[in-house]
């Protein structure tokens, strides 16, 4: 799944105002964090997630796991904030624009 750049402002607008609901905290990606976060996007198909991390680098591997590992698309990443999107493939809660 690739998203365009359009597609991408628009769903930075919806990610603002939203709040983290998960937090990598010092353990760091556990199976139990990837599932959480995996369960959210099935809900809401757009997230944020806190990551913890204490270094940039450390940071950035993070987040490119949790692409990897949920299969979903980095929307934005500001601080310690990112965001996530994943359409749901029966029931897309979020229109996209074309």
């Amino acid at each position: 799944m690739t998203i365009t750049d359009k597609q991408k402002r628009h769903l930075k607008g919806l990610a603002h105002h939203l709040k983290p609901v998960v937090i990598v905290g010092q353990h760091g990606l556990s199976a139990s964090v990837l599932s959480e976060i995996d369960g959210a996007l099935e809900a809401h198909e757009l997230i944020k997630v806190r990551v913890n991390a204490g270094d940039r680098d450390e940071r950035k591997a993070m987040i490119d796991t949790i692409c990897t590992e949920s299969e979903s698309e980095l929307v934005q990443a500001i601080g310690h904030i990112a965001a996530f999107y994943r359409r749901h493939p029966k029931k897309p809660k979020i229109a996209l624009p074309y």
